[in-house]
Parts: structure tokens; sequence; C-alpha cells
């Protein structure tokens, strides 16, 4: 059920409704300065996530967001437009997880996730996997940045017979 047939919703896809080579685009998401240092403090204290008069005699210049903040904001992105029903069962990890620039407070991230390769289950045959590649992008400037990219999967519930 590729193509024209399938609901017009990621959110309600099965995994039959995927297709090597789909795109998918979403947001913007702001970085907002508060959230940067209180997500830091909480989970990454290092100094140029938390403090931002040391941050500005770091290597970055100024204050910069947690990578793993910076995951949790691409993850919030995906579960609101892709990922928000009951058809995403999870995912068994990350094959690669890279962050090439730093994001600072007033970034607007956008997250671009690409299907790389479909695998529907041998052993349960209710699910498939999903390969993906996904990048995250500071678009607040002339020329984007990417700020994250990650390869991952994801487990998906196969579409019930008769459906």
């Amino acid at each position: 059920m590729t193509g024209p047939d399938r609901p017009s919703d990621p959110r309600d896809w099965y995994f039959e409704d995927f297709a090597v080579g789909d795109r998918f685009e979403f947001g913007p998401v702001e970085v907002d300065e508060a959230e940067v240092i209180e997500f830091a403090r909480r989970y990454d204290p290092q100094y140029f996530h938390t403090d931002p008069e040391a941050a500005r005699r770091s290597i970055f210049g100024g204050l910069v967001a947690s990578g793993w903040h910076t995951c949790g904001l691409t993850m919030r992105l995906l579960v609101e437009n892709l990922l928000g029903t009951d058809h995403g069962l999870g995912s068994p990890g990350i094959d690669e997880l890279r962050f090439p620039a730093p994001v600072r407070p007033g970034a607007r991230l956008m997250v671009a996730l690409n299907v790389v390769e479909l695998v529907p289950s041998r052993s349960r045959p209710d699910r498939g996997m999903i390969r993906q590649h996904v990048e995250t992008t500071d678009v607040s400037d002339a020329t984007p940045v990417t700020v994250l990219s990650m390869r991952t999967m994801g487990l998906w519930k196969r579409r019930p017979i008769g459906i």
C-alpha cells in the first residue's frame, strides 16, 4: 500500500506504508537558553552548557546545548510528527550518532528522516524494522548547518490482515 493509497498522515502508517527513499521533514523548534542550562544542570553539567560567562572562555566561545539535549529535541519532533501513535514499537538502538556542529541558544532546528531499509521480521510477523538516517539542521542562518546525524532502527507494526 505504498504510494498514493497510504494514509496522508504518517502517524497513521504501518510498516507496509513506508518505502525506501521516503523523506520526512519536521520543525522548526527553537532552542531556549534557559532550557539549555536546565537540561545541562540535570544531565550534562559541563560548564560550557551551564555557565554562559565561563562558556565564553571555552573553545565554543559561548553557551552551547548538550548533544543529548539536541537528541531530545530531535526525538520530540519525531514523536510529534511521525511516531505519535501505537504503530511505532520503539527502537533496538542507534548505529551511529554524530554532533558535527554546536547548537546555540536561539537556534531553529529542523529534522529530516530518510528511510534507508525496510526489513520484515522473520520471527515476529506482526512487525518490521525500518532503518533510517536522521539529520537535525540549524536553519537560523542563511546557510543551514547540520548539528546532529544518526543512523537508527525503528520497530513498526505490520498492517493487520483485512486492514
